[in-house]
């Protein structure tokens, strides 16, 4: 089969990638050293996290609240219909990753992860069937898992839960009397919608999940019964890539540029269905070009309103006018179906088996340094050594990976899952590259002032640029993280900034200074 031009182009793209900023494997039952990582989740970010650590030379174990069938985390529980609504180039979680397709698939996407976790011999350091419950950070600055000192001793935490747990699954009014179908958007593989008539409850990115469903198994009619409009984004990475380039990462005085832009040339004569008072840049919009050439098609309508009750043969629901409110008037109708696919997403998954003052208002999640590293777990103890009261420094040992953002223009799967992991071992390994807590919460502070006049909360929404521009920040401000920038920003050169680590260990030493003992 001839290669198309453009797909050879990408295949040595991630060549290239692969081959220049891969860390190296470790060899089998190698034995890595510390700082050593507890990560938490064997999802997509976790396995990507434990590669970069491995890769670098440091040791981890990964705890997996489920079994081995819970590898690639979400995307291990989602239908075999599901896949990338993003082009696969902004979908980079590791640098080895090899796409086949532009928008791969649940299958291929699965497949990436388990070759990566295989690949950084990852294996023997799986504990499955291990629900993390509580992290516990003794006097030492070492931690243990559940209490359990049989599990390890760790130098940090690295959680990786994500923001997708279990199906959220509502009950709503008078639901038994409806004769037909009614599954959540997730649990759809074995099912067929082939000459029904569906109503999907929701129009987020669940939705989503439900309409790539609906197109599979030929539909005979989609409803979609949204209580709020939401922004549609066309499936395009020119497009995606130009929408996450806004650095200030909120709305700006030239947010209706883009907005107009997606009305006159996606919308088109779909117009009404863009929100009419929520800007781009306050919510994660959904990436589907799917749904607007269905309802042209008339195989689909999206209906603004409010459910009242299900129905025998459907959903009684109350329409709104455009700008009318959630809740507000309207007119009752029923709309007839057979099947109802509850889009109404996931519960958030919890983070409370976190020590208690990484939760102290008001630095909680998102607003942490970063928005994945708790302040509260960066300060000076004093502690008892040789009969003698000494300041230690306690080390920012928590990083939350994408476990703690509320929305975005981006992905989660990425080049930033890296760069966070890589700034908290540069933050284990080097005292000087340390964060001290006042200043992590000055930045949390000076951010929340630069977007203050957010229409939502500062930490609340960002772009894929404006978290670049925080970890150039972050690198900038301190010269004694100058030496760890190709490493922190592209994994390459971890020798050097440890080397001159040990020397710059040398010096304090020999000035009477202490250090934390890592061994």
């Amino acid at each position: 089969m001839e290669l198309h031009p453009i797909f050879w182009l990408y295949s040595l793209i991630q060549w290239v990638l692969d081959t220049l900023l891969s860390p190296t494997p470790p060899p089998p039952k190698a034995t890595l050293g510390r700082p050593r990582i507890a990560v938490i989740g064997a999802g997509l970010t976790g396995v990507s996290s434990a590669s970069h650590c491995v890769g670098h030379g440091f040791d981890v174990t990964i705890f997996e609240a489920g079994d081995e069938n819970s590898l690639g985390g979400i995307w291990s529980r989602v239908n075999k219909t599901s896949g990338l609504q993003i082009h696969s180039i902004m979908y980079r979680f590791h640098p080895s990753v090899q796409w086949a397709a532009g928008y791969p698939d649940r299958q291929q996407i699965v497949s990436q992860i388990t070759q990566l976790w295989k690949k950084y011999g990852l294996q023997e350091r799986t504990k499955f069937n291990t629900p993390v419950k509580s992290t516990r950070q003794d006097k030492y600055g070492r931690w243990t898992i559940n209490d359990n000192p049989s599990l390890g001793s760790f130098d940090g935490i690295l959680a990786a839960v994500g923001t997708c747990g279990d199906p959220k699954m509502p009950h709503m009014p008078n639901q038994e009397a409806f004769k037909g179908e009614i599954f959540h958007s997730s649990k759809l593989d074995g099912k067929t919608a082939a000459g029904k008539k569906v109503l999907i409850i929701g129009g987020g990115a669940s939705a989503v999940e439900a309409l790539e469903f609906v197109v599979h198994t030929d539909a005979a009619s989609t409803s979609v019964l949204a209580r709020s409009d939401k922004w549609i984004i066309p499936r395009n990475a020119f497009v995606d890539g130009l929408l996450a380039l806004n650095i200030f990462g909120q709305e700006t005085i030239f947010s209706w540029i883009p907005e107009a832009l997606l009305k006159r040339l996606f919308y088109r004569d779909l117009e009404d269905l863009a929100p009419n008072d929520e800007g781009l840049f306050t919510e994660t919009p959904m990436v589907n070009s799917d749904i607007f050439h269905q309802i042209r098609d008339h195989k689909a309508e999206w209906l603004r309103g409010d459910i009242v009750r299900f129905t025998e043969k459907g959903i009684l629901f109350r329409h709104r006018a455009k700008g009318v409110p959630k809740g507000g008037p309207g007119r009752e109708a029923e709309v007839q179906g057979d099947m109802v696919i509850m889009a109404t997403g996931y519960q958030r998954p919890s983070l409370s088996f976190l020590p208690n003052e990484v939760f102290q208002e008001p630095y909680q999640p998102p607003r942490w340094y970063l928005q994945v590293f708790p302040p509260e777990h960066m300060r000076y103890e004093l502690l008892r050594h040789n009969s003698s009261t000494s300041p230690i420094l306690i080390t920012t040992s928590v990083c939350c990976n994408n476990c703690t953002y509320v929305n975005a223009i981006g992905t989660v799967g990425n080049y930033h899952i890296g760069i966070y992991t890589r700034l908290l071992l540069m933050f284990l390994v080097d005292p000087l590259a340390r964060p001290h807590e006042y200043w992590m919460k000055r930045w949390i502070d000076m951010t929340s002032f630069l977007k203050s006049r957010a229409p939502t909360g500062s930490f609340d929404f960002f772009t894929y640029s404006e978290l670049l521009y925080w970890f150039v920040f972050c690198i900038a401000i301190n010269p004694f993280r100058w030496k760890w920038a190709l490493f922190v920003f592209l994994g390459i050169g971890s020798a050097l900034p440890k080397n001159i680590v040990s020397g710059e260990d040398q010096i304090r030493n020999g000035l009477g200074m202490k250090k934390r003992h890592h061994g």
